[in-house]
């Protein structure tokens, strides 16, 4: 079909809630989505119940047409594609490899929202491992969609500091707003001509890969400034996390105490509102704290249920 100078057919795949600024942004705009492609329901939480994922649950209330395929090879599911007759394809933190039949549909092709500064940090977890590698600086990259993980040509990209005690939480929620607008101003500019897209710098490329339960692991002879950022980087999940008496501990956020000497690992201070630990270099301190099975707490509920004294060791 001709391709309007006004409007796009937009197709749109996604799945988490970093996708849902981008599809509700394309909601708002001028161009139209004729259809949402997101993961197959799947058990969440503790009781392992079938909820539906923010995009599905986004595209049910917006009333779009919705697919959700087991198997990206099915005929039928390529067909239902074709059959939207879509002119561009968004992708936003959907979460399966697109085959080449599925990429040929439309005739744009596809764009993703990738939240770093590419070719840094390809791959399914960019901002955990910006963070977990105390990175100062993030952003998006629009990028064209390839067989290759996050290899495309870029198209946009924009920035955003990150501050030394973010979480992984509080960074992605904004770059999903920012990445967003850099989305709809991108397939604006698609729908007057072509764009320019400048090939990413192999050389430069790096992995982010997918975070795993053991991530998490607290290793207190590492410097303060490597735990603090685990502390944040693995916010929400998988959490860093470390034993004290034989019970597990999740740190959910923490500072950086200059200068505190001690062994690694031992409690140097518990009293009141401050829980600090000796690492391998300074201290931390512990912000928010939480007993599996429990709420987060401040240091000060904590242990008003909890005995800790000076001298205790946490390990891993």
């Amino acid at each position: 079909m001709a391709v309007t100078a006004n409007a796009l057919r937009i197709l749109f795949f996604g799945t988490p809630e970093f996708a849902v600024p981008t599809l509700e942004a394309l909601l708002r705009s001028r161009h139209r989505v004729v259809g949402v492609v997101t993961q197959p329901d799947r058990p969440r939480g503790r009781g392992q119940k079938r909820i539906d994922a923010p995009v599905k649950a986004h595209a049910l209330a917006a009333g779009l047409p919705l697919l959700q395929p087991e198997r990206m090879k099915d005929p039928a599911f390529v067909s239902a594609l074709t059959a939207l007759d879509a002119n561009l394809a968004v992708v936003a933190a959907y979460g399966r490899i697109l085959t080449d039949g599925i990429l040929a549909v439309t005739p744009l092709g596809f764009i993703n929202v990738h939240a770093s500064l590419l070719p840094r940090y390809r791959g399914a977890a960019p901002v955990h491992r910006a963070i977990l590698a105390g990175e100062r600086e993030t952003g998006v990259t629009i990028m064209r969609v390839v067989r290759e993980l996050d290899a495309g040509a870029m198209l946009a990209t924009i920035h955003r500091p990150i501050s030394p005690d973010e979480t992984s939480v509080d960074v992605e929620h904004e770059l999903a707003r920012l990445g967003a607008g850099l989305l709809v101003s991108t397939v604006d500019a698609m729908s007057e001509g072509p764009v320019l897209e400048t090939p990413q710098d192999e050389a430069a490329s790096t992995y982010a890969r997918r975070l795993i339960k053991e991530d998490g692991v607290v290793d207190w002879t590492q410097p303060a400034a490597v735990i603090h950022n685990q502390i944040r980087g693995l916010h929400p999940w998988p959490h860093a996390f470390s034993f004290l008496n034989g019970r597990r501990l999740i740190l959910l956020r923490s500072t950086v105490v200059i200068g505190l000497a001690g062994a690694p690992g031992t409690v140097i201070e518990a009293d009141g509102d401050r829980l600090t630990i000796a690492a391998g270099s300074s201290g931390i301190a512990v912000m928010e704290i939480q007993a599996e099975g429990k709420r987060p707490m401040t240091p000060r509920e904590f242990m008003a249920g909890h005995h800790i004294t000076p001298g205790d060791v946490f390990t891993n």
